[in-house]
């Protein structure tokens, strides 16, 4: 098992991977948050910023705020982590940071405690600079994003909406680059509805079918339309709307009895051009026009959001060409994100990010030659957003 960084590595390391370094320390799979927030606090108290706790439950969440005047930009993210996965797969401890190879290695490193840290460096940098900068810089940080997301952001989000606190700009930490640092930003994400649908049969004995009702069959010729159905074209931003099944469970486990009843789970991603209700609508119609009895639970996990280009996206655009020579990529692809919450409060939301490419995984890393200048493209989106004439 590699050596973690030695003492002389530590010293002459940049301000963003020292950060980063302590807060993989702390042991914050979710819900926990392990300290990293006093670490964060700490060091935003010391530079202006007034800081509240708006906890819930078991989770930990931190609304801070330096300036009282707009325009208000906000960094969010989260100090929870995934479990581990098995130890004995990894190379290093998990929870001490280790290089080698030109990465830094431990969980949370890419997702998203880097990106904690660079928020930190960056408007450590910025107030140092511009001390009686104009507007006004927040963070909005959670211990529950990656588990349930039912007590972090939201519930700051719904405390702040109550009295009627909202963003002019948001950059959510999310790992959003997938070759190199700065070649993508998610400029709005799809929402995403599941549901849980039954269908109710009668049970019986399979040669005596005349005395069941096979829910199975039932369902089939709904379930072969429904997979058939080109729900939209996509958009602009936005690919189709896909609709998946992702469980089917029917039967006793015996192969003589035709099943009483048969659970389907599925989930729409999409876009902005479909809403909840018209969804919820055609599956209904669907389900209807096949003479299928059945019950359907619906649960929405977030509404799709969309920032088109404007003065946060050219801003922060204009930060990662500045930084790193590239033209970043705008997308809406993959999961959801916090931004789903904030946008309830903040017109232009966006996500950025260094490279996901192993978020989640065993080894989870973070390129080192990418750590300071992640900050400075914060510090630089700080800039231009907060400076321009």
């Amino acid at each position: 098992m590699p050596h973690p960084f030695s003492q002389g590595d530590a010293e002459n390391a940049g301000p963003t991977l020292k950060l980063a370094r302590a807060l993989i320390r702390r042991r914050s799979v979710t819900p926990e948050d392990a300290g990293c927030l006093e670490l964060i606090a700490e060091r935003l108290a010391r530079i202006g910023f007034t800081l509240e706790r708006i906890d819930s439950g078991d989770t930990c969440n931190l609304w801070a705020r330096r300036g009282t005047s707009a325009p208000l930009l906000c960094f969010a993210g989260h100090t929870d982590v995934v479990p581990t996965g098995p130890l004995e797969q990894w190379q290093s401890d998990p929870f001490e940071p280790t290089e080698r190879d030109g990465m830094l290695y431990g969980r949370g490193a890419a997702d998203m405690k880097t990106s904690l840290a660079a928020f930190v460096t960056a408007i450590e940098v910025f107030v140092e600079s511009h001390p009686g900068h104009p507007g006004s810089i927040a963070l909005l940080l959670t211990s529950d994003e990656e588990g349930d997301a039912r007590d972090g952001t939201i519930k700051v989000v719904e405390a702040l909406a109550r009295r009627g606190e909202r963003l002019d700009y948001c950059i959510v930490g999310e790992p959003t680059s997938v070759n190199t640092l700065g070649d993508m930003i998610k400029n709005g994400r799809r929402g995403s509805l599941s549901g849980k649908l039954t269908v109710k049969g009668v049970q019986g004995h399979i040669a005596y079918p005349h005395l069941a009702r096979n829910p199975i069959h039932m369902l089939a010729p709904a379930l072969a339309e429904l997979a058939a159905v080109r729900w939209d074209e996509g958009s602009e931003y936005f690919p189709p709307t896909s609709w998946q099944v992702s469980n089917i469970h029917g039967g006793t486990g015996a192969s003589n009895v035709i099943p009483g009843s048969v659970e389907m789970l599925f989930n729409f991603r999409f876009a902005p051009v479909h809403t909840v209700d018209s969804l919820k609508k055609q599956v209904h119609a669907i389900l209807d026009r096949n003479a299928v009895n059945y019950e359907l639970e619906w649960n929405l996990s977030g509404n799709p959001f969309l920032t088109p280009r404007g003065t946060l996206v050219n801003g922060i655009a204009a930060a990662i060409r500045t930084v790193t020579g590239i033209d970043t990529e705008l997308s809406t692809t993959g999961g959801t994100s916090d931004g789903r919450f904030i946008a309830a409060i903040c017109d232009q939301v966006v996500e950025f990010g260094p490279v996901n490419a192993s978020i989640h995984k065993i080894d989870e890393h973070v390129a080192l030659s990418a750590m300071e200048p992640l900050s400075a493209i914060y510090r630089s989106t700080l800039e231009n957003l907060l400076l321009a004439d």
